[in-house]
């Protein structure tokens, strides 16, 4: 009988031990991720703390198309704080305010209409370059080499160049919608800048119809163009009053979604594409950098530690809102702003100013939303259903001065990322060939009349 009784005890020992193994190993694979922020390496506090720096990376004058001379409209962006500037106009390569970059015969009628064309002056350059000009005592940055390529298109496809040479890309007409985007992004990368892809809710005419956001072709057309160009950082997903581009944050929601089983996350940026003075205030990013350089500002772009913040936006933006439209451009209410945003385990934690709400948003889905004050609000997805299933969690501020996002926090469960890979053959042939027929001025023509026949019969 003691032998039967020791038999018995060790198996039901066995048994248990057995049975926390395997607990134990379920609670291992549930836990099987990891957060990676964008914003790992930012000192939020303390002596070392990083600056957050207001900028601009696409803005415009009347070396393009723009209302506002040179002179004038970086004068604006200094008087309200801005840290940095990129003049991107159309076709127009950038180069130091002081100067004159190349002219482009197109813009001739700037002058003929009596728009004042003009840049710095040597003096007024160093001041603002350095922060003495009107003892604001903080520089503003010049970021040269941008560029608003395919400024001949008729379709609005158009691609942010940045860091390109003063020599390139000026007069770059482009050709219009699918085959524009490509040759634009290729032309950057073959000339060693970065790009970004403006505005898209423009070019997909999501004002008529908001689901060309939703639309797998059209998500998978913008997808293969990041993950094919390593340049290509993203798109904009705010851009100036956002009247074209209301929908933009949920076409990024489905970017990540397509983009990130690949390896490459899409950078979400905001910009406030100003032709005029009353839009410098409308949509724009912080970027959190040790110290405001070109260099930094560079590097930041690409490892996506900022903030996309805009003063204006439509109600009614599918599920994740706003349900209310906003407009506080031009006001002195300040804009909610990320204070500390960190990773612990499957941990987020949020500090926020001058936000009143804060929403977490996974895979295009709201998952968490509350007030927020001035104390810390915390997010454990290990209290989400589904939680390892998420491709990336990215959040929201709303406030009384208007939106400021995140970049994605992505979810990194190990595995190995898919293998992009091009259509060839036959079937690639066709497709390029289509591609080239639609770029033509004439198929972007009559496209254009049917639409507005088809408006008109409405």
């Amino acid at each position: 009988m003691k032998n039967f009784k020791r038999i018995l005890s060790l198996a039901l020992s066995f048994i248990m031990i057995f049975s926390v193994c395997i607990i134990g190993a379920g609670a291992a694979e549930a836990a099987d991720y990891k957060i990676v922020s964008p914003y790992a390496d930012v000192i939020w506090s303390g002596d070392n703390a990083w600056g957050a720096y207001r900028g601009n990376l696409h803005s415009h004058t009347t070396y393009s198309d723009a209302d506002i001379d040179l002179e004038t409209m970086v004068k604006k962006y200094y008087e309200l704080g801005y840290d940095f500037l990129a003049n991107a106009d159309h076709g127009v390569t950038g180069v130091e305010w002081n100067k004159e970059p190349s002219r482009q015969l197109l813009y001739s009628y700037q002058e003929l209409l009596g728009n004042r064309v003009a840049h710095l002056t040597d003096e007024d350059y160093e001041a603002i370059t350095s922060g003495t000009y009107n003892n604001r005592g903080r520089k503003m940055v010049c970021v040269t080499g941008g560029n608003e390529l395919n400024n001949l298109s008729l379709s609005k496809n158009h691609v942010n160049g940045f860091f390109l040479p003063s020599n390139v890309g000026n007069g770059f007409g482009g050709v219009e919608n699918e085959a524009g985007y490509e040759k634009a992004i290729k032309f950057v990368q073959d000339n060693g800048g970065l790009s970004h892809i403006n505005h898209p809710g423009d070019w997909l005419e999501t004002n008529a119809n908001p689901e060309a956001v939703n639309d797998p072709a059209n998500i998978k057309f913008f997808g293969d163009l990041i993950l094919k160009y390593d340049s290509c950082l993203g798109t904009e997903v705010l851009n100036e009053k956002n009247g074209t581009t209301g929908y933009d944050r949920i076409l990024w929601d489905n970017l990540l979604m397509y983009c990130l089983p690949y390896g490459k996350t899409v950078i979400g940026f905001s910009n406030t594409d100003a032709h005029t003075l009353d839009n410098v205030d409308s949509s724009f990013s912080v970027f959190m950098m040790e110290e405001n350089t070109v260099e930094n500002i560079k590097a930041t772009m690409q490892n996506g530690a900022f903030f996309a913040i805009t003063r204006k936006l439509r109600g009614n933006n599918f599920e994740i809102g706003p349900k209310e439209e906003f407009d506080v451009r031009n006001t002195d209410i300040p804009y909610p702003m990320f204070s500390e945003l960190s990773v612990d385990g499957h941990s987020i934690t949020v500090r926020a100013t001058d936000a009143q709400e804060i929403q977490f948003i996974a895979n295009g889905k709201v998952i968490a939303k509350q007030a927020i004050g001035d104390g810390a609000v915390v997010l454990d997805l290990d209290t989400i259903i589904g939680a390892k299933d998420f491709e990336y969690v990215r959040v929201e501020l709303s406030g009384a001065g208007g939106m400021c996002l995140s970049q994605a926090l992505i979810i990194d469960d190990g595995s190995e990322p898919l293998k992009f890979e091009q259509k060839t053959g036959l079937s690639a042939v066709l497709d390029n060939l289509l591609i080239a027929f639609k770029g033509t001025k004439f198929w972007t023509i009559f496209q254009e009349v049917v639409i507005a026949v088809k408006n008109k019969i409405k």
